[in-house]
């Protein structure tokens, strides 16, 4: 009776499978290739703000080499010194390397300022530009019938006819024509609250 029942069960959960499966069907994806190399190397707001952080970038070379080759030169007559005194410094040598170590500090703290600030200037860039990219690339889809986007990086091969590279960038320059090239707006300080008088 058991071996019945757990049979006619089973026919029954076998019967039940196709229907379930072709209820859980997925209607055919269509894929949008987007280019994002190519839109980051080609939008006009990555390309002026390339160029504007480029030059900051150039300026901080200059502004390390102008700050450590005095730092390097002291450096090396301090060690004549140290060697001249045997490793026992006196007074003004030991003001002199103090100098030195003050110099230094100052230097790389300015140096690891203004890398820092670059870095900020361009987060603050691709989240603009990633700002307005997400919805642009959603549009584009809509208007092109596509399920789903892809990045061309993740692809081994593409027909052309999937590319909407062009597409995101006619949009992105028109609607982002620039970027403020500015560090990242930093977070609105909680105000402290304010001793009540009597």
């Amino acid at each position: 009776m058991n071996k019945f029942a757990f049979g006619a069960a089973l026919a029954v959960l076998t019967a039940a499978i196709p229907t379930a499966a072709s209820a859980q069907r997925l209607s055919p994806a269509i894929v949008a290739v987007v280019d994002i190399a190519r839109v980051s190397a080609e939008c006009n707001a990555c390309r002026t703000a390339g160029t504007q952080i480029q030059q900051q970038l150039q300026q901080l070379q200059q502004r390390a080499t102008a700050l450590r080759q005095p730092l390097q030169t002291e450096a090396q007559g301090i060690q004549t010194a140290l060697t001249a005194a045997k490793g026992n410094p006196d007074a003004a040598l030991e003001a002199r390397i103090q100098a030195y170590q003050t110099r230094e500090t100052a230097a790389n703290r300015e140096l690891s300022g203004t890398e820092q600030n670059l870095r900020s200037i361009e987060a603050h860039v691709n989240q603009q530009i990633g700002q307005r990219l997400t919805p642009i690339i959603n549009q584009v889809m809509q208007s092109r019938g596509a399920s789903i986007a892809i990045g061309k990086g993740a692809t081994l091969a593409v027909s052309p006819s999937l590319d909407v590279t062009a597409d995101v960038l006619a949009l992105l320059n028109q609607q982002l024509p620039s970027v403020s090239v500015t560090p990242l707006p930093q977070q609105a300080q909680p105000q402290q609250p304010q001793p009540q008088g009597r």
